[in-house]
């Protein structure tokens, strides 16, 4: 981290002294997030997790027992996690990502080359905080009329069209469609990670490095969406009194680009806030979430206190919303997270039988590209972004990110993969050839 804007010891020292390390950045944050961020790494005693959905295995990596010598401690991550804080000392914290594929109870494939879940509970840790960033009017298209012009790929144009047969069959009322694309580049994941942090500065941005032989994993993100908070409120409306855990979430379904003056940037804030597709999109998800908080919330504390406000990016406006809820006594906050997985922003609804949809029409698995990266504490307390704008890699120099959209019976096709397009070149342009490699391998849809 350049000087002033982080701790005494930079990241590219504590990323190559440790093997297990994060980074969740607070340096691109809202108001509503705040501008901490927290540096942290593992010693080779300290305890961390890893899901292989594929084997059902998640395994302890501590000491020398690591990779493939670490012990199977369980099935469920969700519940090796709720175990491990219940054990573990009361002031303890885990930092990580699940995947898309963490809950084995619903349609999802496993990713075959990275973790599915990684969880690490760090001895050392420093916490800083952020100035205010200052943010421009205006950037330039995050799009090119070529990108808008090209050719929709046949495989996404078929895919589209199973999914709108799907919706006019009455199966889902919108299905959020994504696809991978990989890149040889630049294998170096602290070099990437700060090309894309000036990018695109974010709520949810952070870094996390797991390398350990056989599991693994960089993540390095960018996500401007809330998964779950979870904190503790003094007092109640219902005049019990005490502390009570809330849970909020800050769904995002709508998405431009910003404008390259600002006239036209204000054209497309406002297209954004009034376009009926994207209100659509927006009140779906809503609903959705209303009731998955629903289920594990007090009767009549779940509300909507913000309501399709426009949030504005480095590169684009999203339509936000805010979903609250008070959580019952009797559930974990482990199990609030859980019971909320995946995200209803990265499926559609109804959730299982548009999961169901997307298993069966997208070619590749999202791997940590639709699940939450963030943290929990033994307290009760969480705070998880959903995984999007990310890349990951194996640390072999070939990354791999998602991008997508909501489809409904409104959305067009060529409209459609345009958005997945400018999406993903916000991430591709945080990426640089490899040495010796001028072409850096390029992009590629998978």
């Amino acid at each position: 981290m350049s000087a002033g804007d982080g701790p005494d010891v930079p990241l590219e020292e504590v990323a190559a002294a440790h093997r297990r390390c994060f980074w969740l950045d607070g340096g691109g944050a809202r108001e509503w997030s705040g501008r901490r961020s927290v540096l942290g790494w593992l010693e080779d005693d300290d305890v961390s997790l890893t899901l292989d959905a594929a084997t059902g295995e998640v395994r302890r990596h501590q000491g020398d027992a690591v990779g493939a010598d670490a012990p199977v401690v369980g099935d469920d991550v969700f519940q090796v996690l709720r175990a491990e804080l219940a054990a573990g000392p009361a002031d303890a914290q885990w930092f990580g990502y699940l995947g898309y594929a963490s809950r084995r109870d619903l349609p999802a494939r496993p990713d075959p080359r990275l973790p599915d879940a990684v969880w690490m509970r760090p001895s050392r840790t420093r916490v800083f905080d952020h100035p205010a960033p200052a943010r421009p009017a205006a950037r330039p298209p995050a799009r090119s009329a070529a990108e808008a012009d090209a050719a929709v790929p046949a495989d996404y144009a078929r895919a589209f069209a199973r999914v709108q047969e799907e919706l006019r069959a009455g199966n889902s009322y919108e299905v959020n469609l994504t696809h991978r694309v990989t890149a040889a580049a630049d294998p170096d994941p602290v070099a990437t990670y700060r090309r894309l942090r000036a990018l695109n500065p974010a709520p949810y941005a952070g870094f996390l490095q797991h390398d350990v032989p056989g599991a693994r994993a960089w993540l390095l993100s960018s996500s401007p969406e809330r998964y779950a908070l979870v904190r503790w409120e003094e007092g109640s409306e219902d005049g019990s009194g005490g502390a009570r855990r809330v849970l909020e979430t800050k769904p995002i379904k709508g998405t431009t680009p910003r404008g390259a003056t600002v006239a036209e940037d204000e054209e497309l804030r406002r297209r954004l806030a009034a376009e009926p597709k994207f209100r659509a999109e927006n009140l779906m998800i809503v609903d959705l979430l209303r009731n998955d908080l629903a289920t594990v919330c007090d009767p009549g504390t779940v509300e909507v206190p913000a309501l399709m406000e426009v949030e504005s990016y480095e590169s684009v406006h999203q339509l936000v919303s805010t979903v609250r809820g008070r959580l019952r006594a009797d559930v974990t906050t482990v199990d609030a997270l859980r019971s909320l997985f995946p995200a209803g922003s990265m499926t559609g609804a109804p959730k299982l039988r548009t999961m169901e949809i997307i298993d069966a029409v997208e070619a590749t698995p999202r791997g940590a590209y639709a699940g939450a990266f963030g943290w929990l504490a033994a307290d009760g307390r969480a705070d998880l972004g959903v995984v999007i704008r990310s890349l990951t890699t194996a640390g072999d120099g070939t990354w791999t990110l998602g991008t997508g959209g909501g489809i409904t019976v409104r959305s067009d096709v060529a409209e459609e993969h345009a958005e997945t397009g400018w999406k993903a070149a916000l991430l591709l342009g945080a990426l640089r050839p490899r040495s010796g490699d001028p072409a850096g391998g390029g992009p590629a849809a998978v």
